[in-house]
């Protein structure tokens, strides 16, 4: 905005009486961003023309030297002043004009960085084929301090709301599938269960956040998936590659997800209910409350399928509620969700049996502050508190009950608070921290075997909880981030103790740099190191098919990254590689060709190395009217270097990684509101499985207050494995549709 002052005075008298009053009159100005601050100018009878004549000359020079920044001029006019015979313009009686004050806007920033700050802060586009907002100074964290989209020193593969509704997908799963760096190795149906990974990892070496919390559960991490959301909640899918413990805390070994729930703009009413193939139906409904400066959501959903092969049904059940409040000096989140779902497991965990079946429940809660003393962003504290339980029912064999048929019940509980502080100074920002974390899980299988007189009953059932386990996790963090014009440096300490191992405290230190020479490149490097605690599925498993190891060592990581972005009007490019240097890699391995069971290991050294390349094409940008709207484009290659002085047969999980992974997405516009989105994923894995296309389609109808929409997964009607002998479904068609209704 510009605003100016004419300064037109011909009569000695009042430009006296104009220069008396500026005599008590001083005026303070700072140009953000554009124009270095102004200080105070004071005029007296003496010194009246000179100074007259150097204030006007000055911003006159002023406002020639920044006019090619400059978006938009508004004339402002002080006609409140004119009123009063003490004011400084009463004396003139006529237009006024003062200086000359310009505010800069960055077009084409917009977040790339993993956020854990309520998505009600920012701003997104809510209807499909809208462009996307340009945020000017969006604050990320990849890093411990917030730093803005242009300062951070990572970037983040971000799935969008806009991504979300264009693609065919029935979860959070099915969308991961099209990010590059990502392996998703499905089981189920709907996502029903799904083993996640980064970067040539395995499915225990990331991080699962909803909103910033982590709900990642120290059993195993086949069930991290399970979200109390459907799609319909999410505004984005954050993707953070790589270590990234000083952020994250250990469990953040390989990587990242987080899940930012969307907020509505109004009080409002969302219903939507999709059924097809195999029996599948379902729906979700969400209700908005916005009350002043507190906003609240309560949403739920049910969906239940055949599951399309042998032994695939499910039943799924969820519910979330969050709320926050927002003022000067404080805002406050919440959020509690519920999920729960019964299924076939098939071969899920042995191919000798394919009839398993598993039934999960999982409770969550947090709340956060962010307290401003200041009343803005020079300093900013944030404590956390959370907890969340996850309850898994397991039968080895559909219907049998009892420990000796592979029936097992397992509880774990979570409790976590943390206390972050970040300051913005002279030299950067800088950001401390501390985090607690207890693990607790009753079993009738994992941990420890306790005394009969404190054996735990199992509600619904004649069985008793009789092992228990528990461990602590202290975090201690520091972190000090450096901005100079592009260039930006973020260093910063984990500090990690674990009762779970000897209860010393292991230092991981990391450092991310990034130099950003214009508005279309960006260059970026990282080095970060993490550890891997063993889940209690690690330590504790035994049964027919599989034996865990209490002797099991942490994992420990180095990881490389380098790479740069490239970013003009319509175009987005992005190409990166890294190197992962892994010891005390643990993986689920046959010893020998003669093993009959798979046994959890230390399999030594193991090195993973690739590279990516993405590239998306926004055709509205580059040829407005053009009847294709967006071309996105992917390829990743992973190369692996093992070694180990045991003997490995056969890999389950970790040496089972995706060499090759492209992916292709096209929309385009057919009739009016009508639109196609189509999206062809064709990947290599290890291990003897067969290369494999697939091919899904999406036809959607959308206008401001409802969506129609019919979507086609895997049109080729392809067989596919994506874990061992575990079959994929066909062709599956789905048809439904979604309501807005305001309050």
């Amino acid at each position: 905005m510009v605003m100016g002052v004419r300064y037109d005075c011909c009569d000695k008298r009042i430009k006296a009486r104009l220069f008396c009053q500026f005599n008590a009159f001083f005026i303070t100005l700072q140009a953000q961003s554009a124009i270095p601050s102004l200080h105070t100018v004071i005029f007296s009878d003496r010194m009246a023309s000179r100074k007259a004549l150097f204030f006007i000359n000055y911003f006159t020079s002023i406002k020639s030297m920044y006019r090619q920044r400059f978006n938009s001029m508004q004339a402002l006019r002080f006609k409140h002043f004119t009123r009063r015979s003490y004011a400084l313009f009463s004396c003139i009686g006529r237009e006024v004009l003062i200086c000359t004050l310009s505010v800069a806007t960055l077009t084409y920033a917009k977040a790339d960085g993993v956020s854990t700050k309520p998505v009600h802060q920012t701003a997104a586009a809510d209807t499909l084929g809208h462009e996307e907002v340009k945020l000017d100074e969006v604050l990320v964290t990849g890093s411990r301090a917030p730093l803005t989209a242009l300062q951070s020193a990572k970037i983040v593969s971000v799935i969008t709301r806009d991504d979300i509704q264009r693609a065919e997908a029935a979860s959070v799963n099915d969308l991961l599938k099209l990010a590059t760096g990502v392996d998703v190795r499905q089981r189920g149906g709907f996502g029903v269960q799904t083993d996640i990974s980064i970067n040539g990892g395995t499915f225990d070496q990331i991080t699962i956040l909803l909103n910033g919390v982590n709900i990642s559960s120290p059993q195993t991490g086949h069930n991290a998936a399970d979200f109390p959301v459907s799609l319909s909640d999410i505004e984005r899918i954050e993707v953070l590659e790589g270590a990234s413990a000083r952020v994250f805390g250990s469990s953040a070994f390989n990587g990242a997800i987080n899940i930012v729930t969307r907020p509505d703009r109004e009080s409002c009413v969302r219903l939507s209910a999709e059924g097809g193939s195999f029996g599948s139906f379902g729906g979700d409904f969400g209700v908005s409350l916005l009350t002043g400066s507190v906003s609240q959501k309560l949403s739920g959903g049910y969906t239940q399928s055949d599951g399309g092969t042998k032994n695939s049904d499910f039943k799924r059940r969820r519910a979330y509620y969050t709320g926050s409040y927002t003022s000067r000096y404080a805002d406050l989140v919440w959020q509690a969700g519920l999920s729960s779902q019964d299924y076939g497991a098939s071969t899920f965990y042995s191919a000798k049996f394919d009839n398993q079946w598993e039934a999960t429940r999982r409770i969550i809660t947090s709340a956060q502050a962010d307290i401003k003393p200041f009343g803005d962003e020079r300093l900013v504290i944030t404590p956390q508190a959370y907890w969340h339980r996850d309850v898994d029912h397991y039968q080895l064999t559909r219907g049998k009950e009892g420990a000796k048929n592979g029936e097992n019940y397992h509880r774990t509980d979570v409790y976590g608070a943390s206390l972050n502080a970040h300051a913005t100074w002279l030299l950067g920002k800088t950001a401390v921290g501390m985090d607690i974390r207890k693990e607790h899980i009753l079993s009738t299988a994992y941990g420890d075997l306790l005394p009969e007189n404190e054996w735990k009953d199992i509600h619904g059932t004649d069985r008793r909880y009789d092992h228990r386990g528990d461990r602590t996790n202290t975090s201690l963090f520091l972190e000090h981030n450096v901005i100079l014009g592009g260039f930006t440096l973020s260093a910063g300490v984990l500090a990690n103790r674990n009762t779970g191992l000897d209860g010393d405290f292991r230092f991981y230190p990391g450092v991310d740099l990034s130099y950003r020479p214009n508005e279309m490149w960006k260059f970026y490097a990282s080095w970060n190191k993490a550890l891997r605690v063993p889940t209690y599925t690690d330590l504790y498993t035994s049964n027919s098919v599989q034996q865990g190891d209490t002797g099991l060592r942490p994992e420990r990581t180095s990881t490389f990254k380098a790479g740069t972005r490239f970013r003009t009007r319509g175009v987005e490019a992005v190409v990166s590689g890294f190197y992962s240097k892994g010891n005390d890699i643990i993986d689920w391995v046959y010893e020998t060709e003669e093993s009959r069971k798979y046994h959890a290991m230390n399999i030594g050294k193991l090195d993973n190395m690739g590279y990516s390349v993405d590239a998306t094409l926004n055709m509205t940008e580059l040829l407005p009217g053009s009847f294709v709207t967006r071309i996105k484009a992917g390829y990743a290659r992973i190369h692996q270097r093992h070694t180990t002085e045991q003997p490995v047969y056969r890999s389950l999980y970790a040496l089972e990684y995706l060499r090759h992974k492209a992916t292709f997405q096209l929309d385009h516009r057919i009739w009016s509101r009508l639109s196609a989105s189509w999206a062809v994923r064709w990947q290599e894995r290890m291990n003897h499985y067969e290369p494999y296309t697939k091919v899904d389609c999406k036809l959607q109808w959308t206008a401001p207050t409802y969506s129609l929409y019919v979507k086609a997964d895997n049109i080729t009607n392809h067989r596919y494995y994506d874990l061992g002998g575990v079959r994929q479904p066909g062709l599956w068609i789905m048809a439904g549709g979604s309501v807005k209704i305001g309050l």
